[in-house]
């Protein structure tokens, strides 16, 4: 493998944006950048911002590796899933999906980690 194999994406954020965005904007912030499965997910914890914090970051990771930016792609076309006693991983939709594959790509790598204050977010997307 080559660095013109992969591509890699990071971000960071305060957690204490998305909680504020999520008392101020309620659900009109959740559907305009989470899939109901995520919503699922992140309502199960017992600190929902924390996850919600750590998506939002991998979402802005993954549109980096990409090479898209916000006005590339759908919030929602990029999905952090997360099976049961599994690791996080990214799901591309719509947009997304056709960037990763006209890139080549194989696979998509996550890793995830937060504190109170902050969550971030790393994405590696393996190319052909």
């Amino acid at each position: 493998m080559t660095f013109s194999d992969i591509e890699i994406g990071v971000d960071i954020i305060e957690t204490h944006r998305v909680r504020q965005a999520l008392e101020r904007w309620g659900a009109r912030f959740e559907n305009r950048v989470y899939t109901e499965e995520e919503r699922r997910y992140c309502r199960s914890k017992s600190r929902p911002y924390l996850s919600y914090a750590g998506r939002f970051a991998a979402k802005e990771a993954a549109m980096k590796a990409l090479g898209t930016g916000w006005n590339g792609v759908h919030w929602k076309e990029i999905e952090v899933v997360r099976p049961p006693g599994q690791r996080p991983t990214i799901r591309f939709s719509g947009r997304a999906e056709r960037r990763f594959e006209s890139m080549g790509g194989k696979a998509a790598r996550l890793s995830l980690s937060h504190t109170e204050e902050h969550a971030i977010a790393q994405v590696l997307l393996i190319l052909d």
